[in-house]
C-alpha cells in the first residue's frame, strides 16, 4: 500500500514537474514570438538560429568594428540578436537618432543594472519623475559662473601629470598615457566637484582609487560574461567578491566625505555664504538643493549622485583626452597648428584661464573631430517606454529594446565626406552651420544628454593646452591602439605615444611695465 502511494506521488510530481516545465517554454517560446514581430521590420546580419549573433562578439575589441560593418548595409539600424531571447535595434541614422533622443524613454536595465550596485539610482540609471527632480535640482551646479574657478585647478591637476611625464622623457621609450590621463581626471574630479584632495596621482596605494579601478573593470566584465548576469551565481564567484569589497571601500569614502562637508556647512546652508569662503563645487549645490517643497536630497540619494558623477566625470573625460592626443600624434600638422595658437593665446603662462578657453578655436576643433572619430561613450541604450514610429513608417512597440551607436551615427557617410579621416575643419562655422543635429553626438542630445558636458569639454582644452604646449607627441607604430567598448571607449592595449620635451624658444612673455613702456 506504501509503495503504492510514493508511486502516486511520484506520477504527480513527474506530472507536474512536466506541466512547470511546458508552461516555462510556453512563455519563452512567446517572448520570442514577440520579439520575431517587433524587429521583423529592421532586418539584420545572419545570425545563427540558437546564438543569434553573439558567437561573433566572442573576440575581444571587435563590437565597433562589426557594428560599423553592419552600419553600412543597413543605413538606418539592424536588428542585434544575443541568443532568442533579447535582441535590440542598433541605430545607425541621425534621423532615428533623432526620434529616440526627443523622447525620455529610461536607459536599458539589461546594460545598466549591473552598474547600479556602485553608483545607486543617479542621473544616469534614473527614470520618470526622480530623474526629472534630480536633473533640476543638479543643473544649476553646471552654470559657467561654478564651472569657471574650476580651470585653474584644472591646470594645476595636468601639472602634476606633466611633471611625472618629465622624468619619462629621458627614457626615450613610449609612454602609456591612458593611466596617466585617467589618475589625473580623476584627481580633477574631485578637486573640483567635492573640493578633495586625494593626492592620488603621486599616491600608488590609494585605497580609494584602486577601488574606483576594480569597480570600472568588473562592471564590464560581468556585462560580458553571461554566467554572470545571474545574480545567485556572480555572488558566489570571485569576481562577486572583488566587487562586494570594491563597492565597501568606495561607498565608505563617499559616506566619509558627505559627512564631513554636512559638518562644515551646518551653519553655512546658503551659497552666498559658502562663495565669501570659497568657490562653490558640485557637492555644495547637491546638499544646498532643495525642491519647491523645501526637501533636499536623501543621503542615498546624495550618494548616489555622488558616486555617478565620479564614475561618469573622470573615465569618459580620460578617454577623450587620451585619443585626442592619439590623434594629434597621428597628424602632426594640425598638432602643430594647435601649438601655435595656444603659444599666442598663453604666451609663457603654464596655466590656462577662463577667458583663453574660447580663443583657442583651432584646437577646439581638433578635440571635436577627435571626439567623432573615438566617442568617449561609443554607445547608449534605451528602453521604449511608448511605442515609436521613425520617420520611415517603420515602427517598434513599448517595451522594445533600441541602442544609438554613436561610434556609427558620428561617422555615417550620408552626413560625413571621407568619415574615416581625420578633418577638424568639418567643425568650423561655416562646414557645421547646415549639418543634421543629430549627426554628432559625442554627449548624445536631447533632455537626456550628458549634464557635464560643458565641465568635460573645458578639462580637455585645458589638457591638450598644457600638454602641447611643453610636449611634442609622436607615434609609436609599433603599438597601435585597439578600439575596445568597455564602458567607455578604451584600448586592449592601452594607449603608447613617445614624448618629446618642447623647449621655451618661443620668448618671454612681456611684463606689464615693459608693455606699458612699449606702448609710450
Amino acid at each position: 500500500m506504501l509503495s503504492l502511494q510514493i508511486s502516486a506521488l511520484w506520477h504527480w510530481a513527474l506530472w507536474l514537474g512536466l506541466l512547470y516545465l511546458l508552461f516555462k517554454v510556453s512563455v519563452l517560446f512567446l517572448i520570442w514570438r514577440d520579439l520575431v514581430t517587433a524587429f521583423r521590420p529592421f532586418p539584420g546580419p545572419l545570425c545563427h538560429w540558437l546564438y543569434g549573433n553573439a558567437r561573433e562578439f566572442l573576440q575581444v575589441g571587435k563590437d565597433l568594428d562589426l557594428f560599423y560593418k553592419w552600419a553600412q548595409s543597413h543605413v538606418y539600424g539592424f536588428t542585434l540578436w544575443l541568443g532568442n531571447f533579447y535582441a535590440s535595434l542598433v541605430i545607425t541614422h541621425p534621423d532615428y537618432a533623432k526620434a529616440v533622443l526627443a523622447r525620455q524613454d529610461p536607459k536599458d536595465d539589461t546594460a545598466y543594472r549591473f552598474i547600479v550596485p556602485w553608483i545607486g539610482e543617479g542621473l544616469l540609471v534614473s527614470s520618470g519623475q526622480k530623474w526629472f527632480q534630480h536633473r533640476r535640482l543638479i543643473t544649476p551646479g553646471f552654470h559657467y559662473d561654478v564651472l569657471k574657478p574650476y580651470v585653474s585647478l584644472m591646470s594645476n591637476c595636468t601639472k602634476i601629470m606633466l611633471d611625472k611625464w618629465e622624468r619619462l622623457v629621458p627614457d626615450e621609450k613610449p609612454v602609456e598615457l591612458f593611466h596617466h590621463v585617467s589618475l589625473m581626471t580623476l584627481d580633477t574630479i574631485m578637486k573640483c566637484a567635492f573640493s578633495y584632495n586625494s593626492n592620488c596621482q603621486t599616491d600608488s596605494d590609494n585605497a580609494y582609487i584602486k577601488a574606483v579601478y576594480e569597480l570600472s573593470y568588473l562592471v564590464y566584465h560581468r556585462f560580458r560574461h553571461f554566467i554572470y548576469h545571474f545574480d545567485f551565481i556572480y555572488y558566489l564567484s570571485p569576481e562577486g567578491f572583488r566587487n562586494r569589497r570594491a563597492l565597501k571601500i568606495a561607498h565608505e569614502h563617499t559616506d566619509k566625505v558627505i559627512k564631513q562637508r554636512k559638518e562644515s556647512l551646518r551653519n553655512e546652508n546658503e551659497f552666498d555664504k559658502i562663495s565669501q569662503r570659497r568657490h562653490l563645487d558640485f557637492l555644495d549645490i547637491l546638499l544646498c538643493a532643495k525642491d519647491e517643497n523645501g526637501r533636499g536630497l536623501s543621503d542615498k540619494d546624495l550618494r548616489a549622485e555622488v558616486d555617478t558623477f565620479m564614475f561618469e566625470g573622470h573615465d569618459t573625460t580620460a578617454s577623450g583626452i587620451s585619443w585626442i592626443l592619439y590623434a594629434l600624434a597621428k597628424h602632426p600638422e594640425h598638432q602643430e597648428k594647435c601649438r601655435e595658437e595656444i603659444r599666442g593665446v598663453l604666451g609663457n603662462r603654464d596655466t590656462v584661464e577662463w577667458d583663453d578657453l574660447g580663443k583657442i578655436p583651432h584646437t577646439t576643433m581638433c578635440i571635436k573631430e577627435s571626439l567623432r572619430l573615438f566617442p568617449p561613450v561609443p554607445g547608449v541604450a534605451r528602453k521604449l517606454s511608448k511605442p515609436i514610429t521613425f520617420c520611415d513608417g517603420r515602427s517598434l512597440p513599448e517595451g522594445a529594446t533600441v541602442i544609438l551607436s554613436i561610434y556609427c551615427i558620428n561617422r555615417s557617410p550620408g552626413f560625413w565626406k571621407d568619415p574615416e579621416v581625420f578633418d577638424p575643419l568639418r567643425f568650423s562655422v561655416e562646414n557645421s552651420a547646415d549639418r543634421h543635429p543629430h549627426a554628432f553626438l559625442p554627449f548624445a542630445a536631447g533632455s537626456r544628454n550628458c549634464i557635464g558636458q560643458n565641465f568635460a569639454m573645458n578639462e580637455m582644452k585645458v589638457a591638450v593646452a598644457l600638454i602641447l604646449q611643453k610636449f611634442q607627441l609622436l607615434p609609436d607604430p609599433e603599438n597601435e591602439p585597439q578600439k575596445t567598448p568597455q564602458i567607455v571607449l578604451r584600448s586592449m592595449n592601452g594607449i603608447h605615444l613617445k614624448l618629446k620635451r618642447i623647449e621655451k624658444d618661443y620668448g618671454k612673455e612681456p611684463s606689464r611695465a615693459e608693455s606699458i613702456g612699449d606702448a609710450v
